[in-house]
């Protein structure tokens, strides 16, 4: 079982992701004031559940340090919930629990060209290929907060 060790949402197109102690899950749309639930994010035109949430673990972000020597920030990421504890990759296509919701696991979250402009840290595209995160969508609408345990049995 892991945790949430941060949620971070951007409430418009491009802008800063702010951290966040707790944030509105709604199943559809994503968490409340991020720029995906009010569809105007950079990527909003191909609609669908894996805009919902991104998830990506501490220890994919401690890896990129590790491993090429690059320090990025998880609110660089351009990721919505950052983990500890649990291995994001196996969820693809399974279920899951954050605190009380329910989240299915839609696909990686692989990095692209744009969260490396954005993030101003060369190299953090190639750091997390294959560990950037999980797209999923909201099943349950309530609240998601920093320390809810992360279960992988629905």
């Amino acid at each position: 079982m892991g945790r949430v060790a941060g949620i971070f949402i951007a409430a418009e197109k491009e802008g800063p992701l702010e951290p966040r102690d707790e944030a509105k899950a709604v199943p559809g749309r994503g968490l409340e004031g991020d720029r995906y639930f009010a569809k105007a994010g950079t990527y909003s035109k191909t609609d669908g559940p894996h805009r919902e949430v991104t998830f990506i673990e501490s220890e994919a972000i401690a890896a990129a340090e590790r491993d090429e020597k690059i320090t990025i920030r998880p609110e660089l990421t351009r990721r919505n919930i950052l983990t500890e504890g649990v291995a994001l990759n196996h969820l693809v296509g399974r279920e899951f629990r954050v605190g009380e919701l329910r989240f299915r696991g839609i696909r990686l979250c692989e990095p692209c060209r744009h969260m490396e402009s954005l993030s101003g840290v060369a190299g953090a595209r190639k750091a997390l290929v294959h560990r950037g995160g999980l797209r999923a969508q909201v099943l349950d609408e309530g609240l998601l907060r920093v320390g809810d345990e992360v279960r992988t049995d629905p």
